[in-house]
């Protein structure tokens, strides 16, 4: 099963890139891959793009906030794109343990961005996690 999920946050990555460089809602970019797809996507493809486009402000507010002296403009694309599907799969998913989501966007960032990407990704991910039950407590109305 880990392979599967690990293909599918590719996906999603592939998407919420794409969307992120076209300005636009990564749900299009999604129908639109899969409209011109010859296989199958795994739903767990859409359930990660839905709910990180879902929570988007939010996500993008978190990263902000514990991206120390780094704005979301500065970061690479992939690594900003990695980040919030981390962030949704912590605070927003039940499907994955939050060690596993971490180490999956450590796992992308390692293969498709900088060398200095796993040791950010690690540090903020891992800082959202430690204060998951209060950021969860923060974001209930």
């Amino acid at each position: 099963m880990r392979g599967a999920r690990s293909k599918s946050r590719k996906r999603a990555l592939d998407a919420l890139y794409a969307a992120d460089m076209r300005r636009e809602d990564a749900r299009d970019e999604l129908a639109r891959m899969v409209a011109h797809s010859d296989g199958a996507f795994n739903p767990y493809v859409e359930t990660l793009v839905s709910g990180t486009a879902a929570h988007l402000a939010v996500i993008d507010a978190l990263l902000e906030r514990y991206a120390e002296s780094w704005s979301l403009e500065r970061m690479p694309v992939i690594d900003r794109n990695v980040l919030r599907l981390g962030v949704f799969e912590i605070l927003f998913s039940d499907e994955v343990p939050d060690a596993v989501a971490i180490s999956e966007a450590l796992a992308l960032v390692t293969s498709l961005s900088t060398d200095d990407s796993p040791a950010f990704v690690n540090g903020v991910l891992g800082a959202i996690m430690r204060d998951k039950d209060q950021l969860l407590l923060e974001l209930t109305p």
